[in-house]
């Protein structure tokens, strides 16, 4: 065996004030390690629990799934973008092609939804979701969060309610997002929405203040003259992630609640052709890098 690696080996545990045979001992009794044991694999397959006996149910199940890993991935690069107090232009724009990446697939993926799945059936276990909605997926919030400053989160319609001075407390009760569960005349908030904040609105706004001053966007804003590489693949992600990801989750739901006229509502209770489309979201995570029209315009056409 290299004796150099031997020696590196016991430095290590040395340096720890471990007693390097130990180690080694118990090395040559360990198991070598499968790759069902290290992925996990068993486990993975055991968490589909479809809550009905039709078949299409499980691909249902399975694509969500995806989508949050999908998220946790998106979420395992942006916190070293968030973390990083010395960022350089090179790893950001090398951070932000895998965010690219990652949401390019979460896009594509909806062909899995929309092909894969028997519209009468699809229609009659999505009565046993209520009131479950994908509107609940916190990941989906903390990438928001990460990204850009809660007030990008308000649209126009909550910037008219906000004061002059509001806390991060007043933006998360004005955010874009509680429009599809609450109505704000009445006040009366859906189950959905309320069971959502029971679970999550404490860490969301704790995350909020933590993340104050390092979202990607200012991070971004801290680089005086960034290149046109940079500016780039942050306006990608931001028409990928805020405009292209909503309109095909949109014409999916069309697909199978209104594609035969039915108008069905979300198991969530929302509006949904209304919430789902990007002109009423407004989400913006770099809005210092488009025109007064692009802005106008978001959601009616790409970047």
């Amino acid at each position: 065996m290299n004796q150099e690696l031997l020696n590196s080996i016991e430095a290590k545990y040395a340096g720890l004030d471990e007693n390097p045979e130990t180690y080694f001992k118990g090395l040559l009794h360990a198991k070598p390690i499968t790759y069902w044991d290290y992925v996990e694999v068993d486990t993975l397959l055991s968490l589909q629990k479809p809550r009905t006996n039709f078949k299409d149910e499980e691909i249902f199940i399975m694509y969500h799934q995806v989508t949050e890993l999908l998220l946790k991935l998106m979420i395992h690069e942006i916190k070293q973008i968030v973390d990083d107090r010395t960022l350089n232009e090179a790893f950001l724009i090398e951070k932000m092609g895998r965010l690219n990446r990652y949401t390019r697939m979460m896009i594509t993926s909806f062909d899995v939804m929309r092909g894969g799945m028997n519209y009468d059936d699809y229609n009659q276990f999505r009565a046993t979701l209520a009131p479950a909605s994908g509107f609940q997926s916190v990941q989906f919030r903390i990438v928001e969060i990460y990204c850009t400053r809660i007030e990008n989160l308000i649209n126009e319609e909550g910037k008219k309610r906000l004061s002059g001075n509001p806390s991060i407390e007043e933006y998360f009760e004005n955010i874009y997002w509680k429009d599809a569960g609450m109505n704000r005349k009445t006040g009366k908030k859906t189950l959905t929405l309320r069971l959502f904040e029971e679970k999550y609105l404490e860490g969301l706004i704790k995350l909020a203040n933590k993340v104050k001053g390092n979202t990607i966007e200012e991070q971004f804003a801290k680089f005086k003259n960034p290149g046109d590489g940079l500016i780039s693949v942050l306006r990608e992600f931001d028409n990928l992630y805020n405009v292209e990801w909503p309109l095909v989750h949109l014409n999916t739901a069309k697909h199978y609640l209104d594609s035969k006229g039915e108008n069905q509502a979300a198991t969530g209770g929302s509006e949904w052709k209304k919430y789902l489309h990007p002109q009423f979201q407004q989400r913006k995570f770099f809005p210092m890098l488009w025109s007064d029209t692009e802005i106008t315009e978001w959601g009616k056409v790409s970047s």
